[in-house]
Formats: structure tokens, C-alpha cells, sequence
């Protein structure tokens, strides 16, 4: 009789028995050498693969000798996954049309090796939309950050988790969890923003809609994938923003700063967290027993899997001294799953040994079956079909993270205006508007800004061009071209930024940082910078730009907040808007569109004032001798082309209500925030808290009562507290408080 035909038999292999059952019963079966292939995530998935000269892709001899090695595979990490550091592109790499059937081919050769016929997780990354080809690209998280809006990005969520399971993936690898502190991390662009609360309401909103409604049984829908939360806790708090350096962090900023987000995920069902490359309190997270099995698991009940970064079992080998120990470190601690490293693989070693017990290993790999099987990917899952194009839905995003900073009335381009002059090096091109982990694009995929307002604008306005300079370096050339076609136009448009593409003549790190980057690249991993500056070049053509005495408006795409100077009318940002960024943009620029973004960090006015977040402790926050200690914009701040006032808040219990009214002619959006200052406490207080917020849209003259609710977990720790009512942190700091005595 087959191998096949006895396993058919088998409780594990009977769909209706309930999934903790087979779990246990298919542990009971293993070997040791396959409990430890199946808590192993070593290969590359682009390696597993070849590109035939017929179109078609063959399996490598690497897979062969990986699946050999284990007898099977546990998990296979960037399958799908297109960029210069896999060296895949449209002429290699699997595209919408072939991706499901390589990742059919690659789990057929996985069941056929495994004794017990036990597949693989495919993991991806989904930063912002799935990293492959013809995935759609979203805004990064710090745009979505600026939306405000956990509702949209929920639907954004669901859309990339449908892309990911119609293409054979299973596991979206997602950043929610990072929370900006310093933004000269060139990380800053996949965090969410410098708040805790706006944090993890999107985490929230991201779990719901990747992972969807989850059956009673655990098990997840065709269209919906686990997510894997990045990263567990506290990297945004490097110190000087450089990536990966220790994280100086008291417990109790730990708490209230770095694990809200995290929390909130787990609260919401994510199925997975991503343990950190930093330290917390002397130990790096993926040996941090306290804090992935006494907080994670012990206190707050997680029952999911535990996944180390990229490498990072390997690097306790500094602590331990070797890889075998460092393995059972980081599997001692907490974590159930490895990604790339060596100190995994010497796991049977390490139970021989005596350096970890085997009914440790037996937990890891139980959680690591548990979500093959809530996948269904023992059970002959049905395929799921591909969502219809996101490109609609990416530019919805962007458009909503549009931030208005400043407005002296030039904005929206008015029927005065007949000639545009449209500069700037990110005026025309699309390459640098989707940030860090983004797939090659097909050409004509997207729209640049000069595109868009040349496509979107009236009869009768003329657009002109000139690029001005590069991104990055002190070439003046094109300049007196720019400064030419500004001075004959009735309005100049100049798109500023930084870029995070990374292209050939990138070096990568192991992990995929860059080691060296390519001329352009001022953000991403590993592209830290000492100062918040923009290219000397771009400054250089703003001051020429402004001094033609053309009215200007500056647009912002950016991963991070830059220093600019407020010498032109009009400024916003776009962050890393994505392909149809710019759309979005000339939409907003053309009056089409409302500007409705909030700002989700505080903009510094230089590097060398920071920190600059508006939740800091409340001591004296003054200035500095030769400066000030004020950002430039709070955390929170956002024009719109209306005007809006707020009632006198009032309290109901702990319900917020507040009237607010659009008092100007045009229709807009108005982001209700109720901040948090705490009064009688236990320990000393943060100035302000973000505790609740609420959009509303409203027609030129209409007043609308908005309503929102504190949460308990929000006034924990304090007896007293002042609620204030506000359309930015700033605003807040003068806002009439309303008391609320919770001791009564």
C-alpha cells in the first residue's frame, strides 16, 4: 500500500476533526529531524526557482537539497517576492498570470518529499500591497497613517491579502507594529506614525481586513491571509535612528509608547508577530524571554506564532558563543520560527544536547501546524480567484493622505491661473513615489504628477515643464530652465522629495538591508540619515523658484518628514503615495479633490532639535537658546480648503460630543481629536495622549454633532483628567478642558 493510501486514513488527515486533535495526533508521528525542519525558514524563495528559455519555471537543485535536508519544508519565505535584491523582474520572475501555478509546483514537490505529505507555508511580504510582480502597490504606512482612516485602509488590507491567496501565498509579513521616534530612520516611511493610539487603531483595522472573519473552527477564508505583525517591540526607538541599534527603553515606555499597537492586534486575532531586531532592557527580542513569553503569551494570552526576523537567531550567537545555542536561546524564549539563519538548523543538536527540551520544540511546532491546518492546506483548500484591479482603491488611499500644511490662498489652482509651471525631480516620474519593498512596475503603470495635471486640467491651462535638478547632489544646470518657465507662469508647482527605489548598483546586506545606496536613495532600510535634509540641489531651486516672485505651492513625496523652508504660499505632502500618487496629487491641486490628510508625525525644523514628538512627558519643554524646540507641524495638523469651528465640547459620562460646523464655501473633511491630559495620576503624565478621533464630512455651512467614546483601557492609571477637544496637538495645548474625575 502507498505511503499515500495509509495516510489517508489518518486522524490528521480527516478534515472534520477539530484542528488541535490533528495537530497532535501528526506531532505524535514526527521525527525529530522533521520537528525541526518544520520550525525552519531557510531558503530565499526566489532560489527555489528558474526561469526556462520555453517561459516556464523549473524547481533548483537548492530546493531539492533543502527539502532533502528536513524531509519536507516548513516555511518558504519571497516565492513570489520581485525586487533588486532577489534580482527578479518581468523577465524572470512569476508574474499574476504564473505565480499560483509555481507555487502549485513548488508545494507538490514539498507534500511528495515529506513522509507524512506535510506542505509549506508560503510566506510574502505585503508592506503596502504584495511585493511581486503585478501586485498593486499601496501608499506606504506613513501615508496611511495620514488618512486617518481605519475604515479605508481596512478595505486596502483585504484587497492585497486576496492578491496574496490568489497567487499561492499564505502568510502576509506586514509592518504595523514600529511606531516613529526619531525620524531619521529610514524605516520611518513603514511606520504608521509617532502615536500610539492612531497605531493601533490601524493595526486593527489591518487585521480585520487581511484576515477577515475567522470560522468558528480557525480556519480563514479562501480570500483572506495570517498576518504576520513586524515588528515585536520597540525598533522605532533606536537610538541616533540608526537601523537595528539598541533601543534605550524604561518599562514604562515600553508600555505606553511601543506595545499599544501590538496589543491591539492581538486583541484583534493577528495570527502571527515578528519579534525585532533591537534590544529591550539588554537582551535583543528574539532571545527575550520576558518579553515574547511572559508578556506575549503569558499575560496577554497569544496563542499564535512567533516568527524571528530575518538573521536575527544567528546574531545571539554573540551572547552565547556559538549558532547551536544561539538556536536554543531564541526557541527557549519564545520564538517558534526562523527566517534564514543557521542556529534553527542545529536544533537536534541542541535537544541532544540538553540545551532545550523537546517538548519546547513540540510547542513551536504545533503552533507552526495549527496554521497549516486553520489555512486548510492539508485539506485540498480551493483556489482563490484574483480581485479585480486595485488601482482604483491604491489611489483612494493616496488621495486621502494628501496633508495641506500650509495655504496663503493659492491653492486650489483658481480659474486666474492660465499657465502651470510643473519642476522639480519628482514632478515627472512615478519610480519614486512607492517606497521601500515595492515589485518592478510594467510601464505606463501609474501616473506622474505632471501627467495627471496635464490630463485632469481645464481647457485653457497650459503646463509647462522644466525637472530643475536630480533628488540628491548639487547639480545646477537645469536650474535657470526652471527659473525661466516659473517666471512666465501665473503659478509655479514644485515637487520636491526623497526616494527609496532601490535599483542596480544596489549593495544588500543579508537580510536585504541596503549596505550602499544607489545615488537617489535618501529613505528604506538601511538608509538612515544624520540630518532630515532634502538633496542641496532641491533647495537650491526652491529659492530660485520662490524668488522669481511667482506665487508657489511645494508638494512633499517623502518617506520620511524633511526640513523645508516656509518661504513658498502653499505646501503639502504626499508621503510615498504609490503608482497613482500622482493623480491623487493633481486632484487636490486642481480643487478636484479635498485635501483631507492629517499629519501622523510632528515635523521637525531641524535634526537638531529632535525628539520633537507632542506626547513627550510634561516637564518645561522649552525652547533652546539659539532656537526653538517647537516642530514646525504638530502631530495632527491639516488644512483644508473650507474653514471649520468646533463647539464647546461636552462629556456624557465617557461619550465626547462636540458641534462642528463648515463655515467656509466648499465641501470638506474635518478630523474631529479628543486628547488626553492627565491631571491626578501615579506616575508622571505625558503632556497630551491621543484617546479618540472621528472624521466627519460636511457641505459648506452644515453643522453636524460628532460623537466618540473613551475607552476605559485609554483613563487607566489616572484619577483625574482633562479631555480637550482639537483639530491638532497643538490646538489642543490651548483647548478649553473638560474635567472628568474618574475617582467618583
Amino acid at each position: 500500500m502507498s505511503d499515500h493510501l495509509c495516510r489517508a486514513n489518518l486522524l490528521y488527515r480527516d478534515p472534520t476533526a477539530p484542528v488541535d486533535a490533528r495537530v497532535s495526533d501528526l506531532l505524535s508521528r514526527m521525527t525529530l529531524r522533521e520537528k525541526v525542519g518544520q520550525v525552519n525558514q531557510r531558503m530565499y524563495g526566489w532560489d527555489a526557482y528558474r526561469h526556462t528559455p520555453d517561459g516556464g519555471f523549473e524547481l533548483t537543485d537548492a530546493l531539492y537539497a533543502e527539502t532533502e535536508r528536513f524531509e519536507g519544508l516548513g516555511a518558504l519565505y519571497g516565492l513570489q517576492r520581485a525586487d533588486a535584491w532577489s534580482g527578479v523582474d518581468h523577465d524572470n520572475g512569476p508574474d499574476a498570470e504564473h505565480g499560483a501555478a509555481l507555487a502549485e509546483t513548488v508545494q507538490r514537490h514539498v507534500v511528495e518529499r515529506s513522509r507524512l505529505g506535510i506542505p509549506a507555508l508560503f510566506v510574502e511580504e505585503v508592506p503596502h500591497g504584495l511585493m511581486a510582480l503585478d501586485g498593486t502597490v499601496f501608499p506606504v504606512n506613513l501615508a496611511v497613517g495620514a488618512t486617518w482612516d481605519p475604515e479605508l485602509y481596512e478595505r486596502a488590507a483585504a484587497h492585497a491579502a486576496a492578491e496574496l491567496r490568489s497567487r499561492g501565498g499564505h502568510v502576509a509579513l506586514v509592518s504595523a507594529l514600529d511606531v516613529s521616534r526619531d525620524p531619521r530612520w529610514g524605516r520611518t516611511e513603514e511606520c504608521y506614525g509617532e502615536d500610539p493610539y492612531l497605531a493601533a487603531r490601524l493595526t486593527e483595522a489591518l487585521v480585520r481586513g487581511a484576515q477577515g472573519t475567522v470560522s468558528p473552527d480557525g480556519s480563514f477564508a479562501a480570500d483572506r491571509a495570517p498576518v504576520v505583525l513586524k515588528h515585536f517591540a520597540g525598533q522605532g526607538a533606536t537610538v541616533g535612528g540608526r537601523n537595528s541599534a539598541e533601543s534605550e527603553l524604561g518599562r514604562r515606555e515600553l508600555h505606553e509608547i511601543h506595545l499599544p499597537a501590538a496589543r491591539a492586534g492581538v486583541r484583534a486575532g493577528a495570527a502571527a508577530v515578528m519579534a525585532a531586531y533591537n534590544e529591550v532592557d539588554g537582551m535583543p527580542c528574539a532571545g527575550n524571554r520576558a518579553l515574547l513569553t511572559e508578556l506575549l503569551r503569558d499575560d496577554w494570552g497569544f496563542e499564535g506564532l512567533v516568527m524571528a526576523d530575518g538573521l536575527a537567531v544567528d546574531r545571539l550567537a554573540r551572547i552565547t558563543g556559538d549558532k547551536v545555542s544561539a538556536g536554543a536561546l531564541a526557541l527557549n524564549s519564545g520564538v517558534d520560527l526562523s527566517l534564514w539563519d543557521e542556529g534553527f538548523t542545529h536544533l537536534e543538536e541542541a535537544v541532544e544536547r540538553g540545551l532545550v527540551e523537546e517538548t519546547v520544540l513540540d510547542t513551536a511546532v504545533a503552533r507552526v501546524l495549527r496554521l497549516k491546518f486553520r489555512l486548510g492546506l492539508f485539506d485540498g483548500t480551493p483556489e482563490s480567484s484574483a480581485p479585480e484591479a486595485g488601482g482604483d482603491l491604491s489611489k483612494e488611499v493616496a488621495r486621502a493622505a494628501v496633508t495641506l500644511l500650509r495655504n496663503d490662498g493659492v491653492l486650489p489652482i483658481g480659474g486666474n491661473v492660465t499657465r502651470v509651471a510643473v519642476l522639480g525631480p519628482q514632478a515627472a516620474t512615478v519610480a519614486h513615489q512607492s517606497g521601500d519593498y515595492t515589485a518592478p512596475q510594467r510601464p505606463g503603470t501609474g501616473s506622474a504628477v505632471l501627467d495627471a495635471l496635464r490630463r485632469l486640467a481645464p481647457p485653457g491651462l497650459d503646463i509647462r515643464h522644466a525637472r530643475g535638478c536630480a533628488l540628491t547632489g548639487d547639480d545646477l544646470s537645469g536650474i535657470p530652465a526652471a527659473i525661466a518657465e516659473a517666471a512666465a507662469a501665473d503659478l509655479a508647482v514644485l515637487v520636491l522629495g526623497g526616494s527609496s527605489a532601490r535599483g542596480a548598483g544596489t549593495e544588500f546586506d543579508a537580510n536585504g538591508a541596503a549596505l550602499t545606496a544607489v545615488d537617489h536613495m535618501t529613505c528604506g532600510e538601511g538608509v538612515d540619515l544624520a540630518e532630515l535634509r532634502l538633496g542641496a540641489a532641491q533647495y537650491t531651486l526652491l529659492d530660485a523658484v520662490v524668488a522669481t516672485g511667482t506665487p508657489t505651492a511645494v508638494v512633499l513625496v517623502q518617506g520620511r518628514p524633511h526640513v523645508v523652508p516656509d518661504t513658498a504660499p502653499a505646501l503639502l505632502t504626499a508621503w510615498y503615495p504609490g503608482p497613482w500618487g500622482g493623480e491623487a496629487i493633481a486632484e487636490v491641486l486642481l480643487g478636484l479633490a479635498e485635501p483631507t490628510g492629517r499629519l501622523p508625525v510632528s515635523v521637525p525644523r531641524s535634526a537638531a532639535q529632535l525628539p520633537v514628538y507632542y506626547n513627550h512627558k510634561d516637564t518645561e519643554y522649552g525652547g533652546y537658546v539659539d532656537g526653538s524646540a517647537e516642530p514646525a507641524y504638530s502631530f495632527g495638523h491639516g488644512l483644508a480648503y473650507t474653514d471649520f469651528v468646533f463647539g464647546a465640547p461636552r462629556l456624557d459620562g465617557r461619550t465626547v460630543a462636540v458641534e462642528v460646523t463648515n463655515t467656509g464655501v466648499r465641501q470638506g473633511r474635518s478630523m474631529v481629536q479628543v486628547y488626553l491630559r492627565r491631571m491626578i495620576t501615579a506616575s508622571w503624565p505625558r503632556t497630551l495622549e491621543l484617546c479618540a478621533f472621528e472624521g466627519v464630512d460636511l457641505a459648506p455651512g452644515e453643522c453636524r454633532t460628532v460623537l466618540t467614546r473613551l475607552g476605559a483601557d485609554r483613563l487607566a492609571g489616572a484619577d483625574v483628567v482633562q479631555i480637550r477637544v482639537a483639530s491638532s496637538a497643538r490646538a489642543a495645548l490651548t483647548a478649553v478642558p473638560l474635567t472628568l474625575d474618574l475617582r467618583s
